[in-house]
């Protein structure tokens, strides 16, 4: 899957540069030079491993995953920077480290299904897929999931099925998932998500107030049993639902 993934990206660096009138980097790709090559070995190195993300696997994603492909033209330059990016429509892609963090705590690997709540530009999506058989993922803006869709397929993550929709109500019909994953902070822990975690599998999330400080947990479902661990101080953007 890396492999055909890179194939896909050199062939794509070969077309015309046509850029995508909704913001979205350009269809040739070929800003994945040498230059966001070099940008994102230092983000792994300096913003991942050295502040002590340790698992192989996740800090190959983390190099393999073009970061400012996901985000719109403009912020490009400062795609491996760690800090949150915003991708429009009041919404934000998380910083590497909180990425490779929350991605790490899962522990995913081959074989699993994953749930993610909060598709945004897909970054974390795509992470997930390098590390997973399948990536479910619901996005709440229904433009958001268009481009991630979008994106996604163009780039060959065809292991992560993208739907619009309410977050919080889980994705029933593919349950149970060994991993979930919530990339924006509901006040309290979505009961749905708790009944679709597969027994033994974890769930990261982060809760708390709109706009406030908030606690990232690891949840994982032990015997029927829920168990939590507070992980760190986070500040996501608010998990909206439908009105």
């Amino acid at each position: 899957m890396i492999a055909l993934r890179s194939v896909v990206l050199a062939f794509l660096c070969t077309l015309p540069a046509i850029l995508d009138s909704r913001g979205l980097p350009p269809v040739s790709w070929c800003q994945q030079d040498q230059s966001y090559d070099s940008r994102r070995e230092a983000m792994v190195r300096e913003q991942i491993a050295e502040r002590g993300v340790r698992d192989p696997d996740v800090i190959r994603a983390m190099r393999t995953v073009p970061r400012h492909l996901f985000v719109p033209t403009e912020e490009m330059p400062r795609a491996y920077e760690d800090h949150p990016l915003p991708i429009g429509y009041d919404q934000t892609i998380s910083q590497p480290y909180i990425v490779a963090l929350m991605t790490e705590l899962l522990q995913p690997r081959q074989g699993q299904k994953f749930l993610e709540i909060g598709t945004g530009s897909g970054y974390q999506a795509a992470v997930l897929a390098e590390l997973v058989d399948t990536v479910f993922t619901i996005e709440i803006v229904g433009q958001l999931a268009a481009e991630a869709t979008d994106r996604l397929q163009r780039l060959n993550y065809g292991n992560v099925v993208v739907r619009h929709g309410d977050g919080y109500l889980g994705w029933p019909e593919h349950a149970p998932f060994d991993g979930i994953i919530v990339t924006a902070a509901p006040e309290e822990i979505p009961q749905p998500l708790l009944e679709q975690l597969k027994e033994g599998g974890k769930m990261v999330v982060p809760t708390g107030k709109a706009w406030a400080i908030q606690t990232l947990t690891l949840v994982e479902k032990k015997n029927g049993r829920i168990i939590s661990h507070d992980v760190a101080p986070v500040r996501f953007v608010p998990l909206t639902r439908d009105k």
